[in-house]
């Protein structure tokens, strides 16, 4: 598929889980794709042989999303090594639960410095380089509507959060062609968020067609955001969840 060809992006945490299904699936329309990883340097580095295997271009780029610097060089890098940035995704994050009484305030700031600061700085430092045409894409959470259980306040604020800057970037960038989109998850199968077991028996439960997501649905809706396709959809929070929140 061509519909990206030409087109330069950068996923953040995008080595393993639903970050990984978008670089492969934005590499297999076309676009060049760098990608950042945190500590996994096996699996970023397989997934970038990968995609050169199959005749696309993809470059892995170690930095911790928790590291405002860090963030700031991977744009700069992406810009360097492709000449320019046409898609943000902003996929990298951490989540952890625990009641707000007892959270300990260092767990709450790296949450929102992963979360929240990350995607502000990756976008600020974007924009310049972003024309017409241009695509933002943050992955959220359907938690940001939608708290089924207990214990989930601080990551529930984190993913409302950049909902919000998504509805006032969308304002802001959209004189200038540029969309911003929000996905929000539902359970979705991952290392880090398995689909057998007993939590994940209670989510099912709540899903409407009854199966746990996989990394590729998310991945889908992002590529179809990305495309030209979707030059009139903006500052919208798009809930991929298998009707989750119905």
């Amino acid at each position: 598929m061509t519909l990206l060809c030409g087109r330069r992006a950068l996923v953040t945490g995008g080595s393993r889980g639903i970050g990984a299904a978008v670089v492969q699936r934005l590499a297999a329309d076309g676009a060049r794709v760098a990608f950042t990883y945190a500590a996994s340097a096996g699996p970023a580095y397989e997934l970038r042989s990968d995609i050169l295997a199959q005749g696309g271009m993809a470059v892995a780029i170690k930095a911790d999303s928790a590291d405002t610097h860090q963030v700031i060089a991977a744009v700069d890098e992406t810009v360097s090594q492709f000449g320019g940035l046409d898609i943000l995704v902003n996929n990298a994050g951490m989540a952890t639960s625990g009641a707000v009484e007892s959270f300990p305030p260092e767990r709450f700031e790296r949450m929102l410095a992963i979360n929240v600061r990350a995607v502000f700085t990756a976008v600020q430092r974007a924009i310049p380089h972003l024309a017409s045409g241009g695509r933002i894409i943050t992955i959220g959470s359907i938690f940001a509507d939608h708290v089924p259980r207990p214990g989930s306040a601080v990551y529930a604020m984190t993913k409302a959060a950049v909902a919000g800057l998504t509805r006032g970037l969308a304002r802001e960038l959209g004189p200038r062609g540029i969309t911003v989109n929000v996905i929000q998850p539902g359970p979705t199968a991952t290392d880090a968020n398995p689909e057998a077991g007993e939590f994940a028996d209670a989510m099912r439960e709540r899903i409407a067609v009854a199966h746990y997501g996989r990394p590729a649905d998310i991945a889908s809706a992002v590529a179809y955001l990305a495309s030209p396709e979707a030059g009139f959809i903006t500052g919208i929070s798009w809930n991929v969840d298998g009707g989750f929140a119905a």
